[in-house]
């Protein structure tokens, strides 16, 4: 099915893009809200946020620099307690100082029980990891619990309009390196396929597609394990990084996000080299791929 276009409506509440942000979507009852967490104390006479609903706890790992979230729900309660209350608590746990944002989803009628937040926190745990782009903190999958066909719809139609609004408060967490839409075949299909490059030189050999973020380089592709003195700083910082996706025999065990076809082609080959490596099966290089979109 061909995607339309969808109007989003963003409120800044503090008048500046840094502070809190309330997000809605039309044709849809969800509610969003993005919470600087020096921010949250702000939130104290906000209805909604003691209501039921599903939280997002974005930050940066102090061991390993990566972008961790932590997905957790929040049931309301007669005492007023829900989503905020949460948050709040999380705020005064030493053991979550990594989080420097939450952003929350809940609905403009308050219709989540607590049922339907927990196959929400379970789904968007498994999303999350399935897209592998931030460490998720969970440290228990969440259950899912028992829901009807007819409510699973429901759900899942909330979810989809939820990855939407997340890309838009800027966190890709639902969003895989590789886009699924990227091999589709099906002639019926208008998505665009991505060209996939090839690169091969001398123990080096590796496949790649161009997505949005970047340069995907796919899982299985041999990375060259000697590094020379050429290499480029960015490209060995990369192999860092990703050191553990490279095994013994230089097989990359996932797939690797680099900046660009050029990051991306002295990754693999451990030298400073150019991107017009990068061919497709027929011997074309990147830029006459793009020349030819033009």
């Amino acid at each position: 099915m061909l995607d339309r276009g969808k109007s989003i409506n963003l409120y800044l509440m503090d008048g500046t893009a840094s502070g809190r942000i309330k997000c809605s979507l039309s044709n849809w009852t969800g509610v969003a809200y993005k919470i600087p967490r020096t921010e949250l104390d702000k939130c104290k006479d906000r209805e909604d946020l003691k209501q039921s609903g599903v939280y997002f706890l974005f930050g940066t790992s102090d061991q390993t620099g990566d972008n961790v979230v932590y997905i957790g729900q929040a049931g309301a309660r007669k005492n007023g307690e829900g989503i905020l209350f949460r948050l709040q608590e999380h705020k005064r746990n030493p053991d979550k100082d990594y989080w420097t944002e939450a952003i929350v989803f809940t609905t403009s009628n308050n219709s989540f029980g607590p049922t339907e937040i927990s196959y929400l926190e379970n789904r968007f745990c498994n999303l999350a990891l399935e897209a592998k782009r931030y460490s998720v903190k969970n440290g228990n999958d969440p259950t899912q619990g028992h829901i009807t066909e007819e409510k699973e719809s429901e759900l899942e139609e909330f979810i989809d309009y939820s990855k939407i609004v997340m890309g838009t408060l800027g966190h890709k967490v639902f969003e895989r390196i590789v886009p699924l839409s990227l091999n589709k075949t099906n002639a019926d299909d208008p998505v665009v396929v991505q060209e996939t490059f090839e690169l091969r030189q001398g123990s080096a050999s590796a496949k790649g597609q161009r997505t949005s973020d970047g340069f995907v380089v796919l899982r299985d592709s041999i990375v060259k394990l000697t590094v020379a003195p050429s290499c480029p700083k960015h490209a060995t910082s990369a192999r860092e990084l990703y050191s553990d996706s490279i095994g013994g025999d230089g097989k990359l065990l996932s797939d690797i996000l680099l900046r660009s076809p050029a990051e991306a082609a002295c990754f693999i080959t451990g030298t400073s080299i150019s991107s017009e490596i990068w061919r497709t099966r027929d011997g074309r290089t990147i830029k006459e791929v793009e020349r030819a979109e033009d």
